[in-house]
């Protein structure tokens, strides 16, 4: 597939031509994975293009690179603005915004002095398993590869080193022929998916892993908690095997990219149905409820892109 690139990025503080956001070979991030980083998107909504979460999510950026080490040169505001000045700029209404910071050219060991730099990328995606996934659902696969033990890396920071893991696990999956792949914890328990978190389904009650497993704590998870406890959907957060993977009457992942995708089929064993169930189906009502207007945003999860 060609990726079409936007003409202009947010980077170090101004906004320049896609082409002139450049970083040198020997920057510490392109050979340490010194980078933190953030994907948000952008939707369109009754009220004009409006932003899911911005503010958490850069504030998880700076938790990220607090875990890391990282200076910050800029403020969770000033960032916020970024990413509305990128969108503005592409003049685009439905996108998705990559702030990203890394530790840039300065000296070569791996605890050496080096710069934070800074950028904000926007640009269209459609759903990120591929078309028609959150009608039809994805085949998963269980990995070969499992999630770092626990004082190893930090799971709860979304640090671009980190994804090396998740990148193992989705190519691992896509070779093999599957939509994506699920990862166990170093316990043998289920963790989450290359890039998401997992919800089970039993008896109408969601299931999900919790932070110990080694997972990010997803802002699209938290966000499905939030909406389901409001709408009388029991939720749990407890140790999960991976048999349970193949007993469950529903299954989905989710996270910014995969929004709520359905999980049809794990291991080329039939999940419930084999399509996405009712638990699952009103979770998506009330998700993409948020963007159209028929799910009410009472915790102001929507930042308008004009504010």
């Amino acid at each position: 597939m060609t990726m079409r690139y936007p003409e202009w990025i947010w980077h170090n503080g101004s906004i320049k031509p896609w082409a002139e956001a450049t970083t040198h070979v020997m920057s510490h991030a392109l050979h340490y994975g010194s980078s933190v980083f953030e994907g948000i998107r952008c939707y369109e909504t009754p009220d004009g293009p409006a932003i899911f979460r911005l503010t958490d999510h850069n504030r998880r950026l700076f938790a990220s690179a607090r875990i890391y080490e990282m200076a910050m040169p800029y403020t969770v505001d000033e960032l916020n603005a970024a990413c509305r000045a990128v969108i503005k700029k592409n003049a685009l209404g439905k996108a998705y915004l990559r702030p990203v910071a890394y530790r840039g050219l300065g000296g070569f060991g791996l605890s050496a002095d080096t710069p934070t730099d800074v950028a904000v990328a926007a640009w269209q995606m459609g759903a990120y398993l591929g078309d028609g996934v959150l009608e039809e659902g994805i085949d998963a696969c269980v990995s070969s590869w499992q999630r770092f033990a626990p004082n190893t890396i930090p799971a709860g920071a979304k640090a671009g080193g980190n994804y090396l893991s998740g990148t193992l696990i989705a190519r691992e999956a896509r070779r093999l022929g599957f939509g994506e792949g699920i990862a166990l914890a170093s316990t043998g328990l289920l963790s989450e998916g290359a890039g998401e978190n997992l919800f089970l389904v039993f008896d109408g009650a969601l299931h999900t892993t919790p932070v110990s497993a080694a997972l990010l704590n997803g802002i699209t998870r938290n966000t499905l908690i939030t909406l389901a406890r409001d709408n009388g959907i029991d939720v749990v957060e407890r140790d999960l095997p991976r048999e349970y993977l193949y007993l469950c009457d529903e299954l989905f992942m989710c996270g910014t990219a995969a929004e709520l995708t359905p999980i049809r089929s794990v291991d080329g064993r039939q999940v419930g149905a084999g399509r996405a169930g009712p638990v699952t189906r009103r979770m998506q009502e009330l998700f993409f409820g948020l963007f159209n207007g028929k799910t009410p945003d009472k915790y102001g999860w929507l930042e308008p892109v004009g504010a």
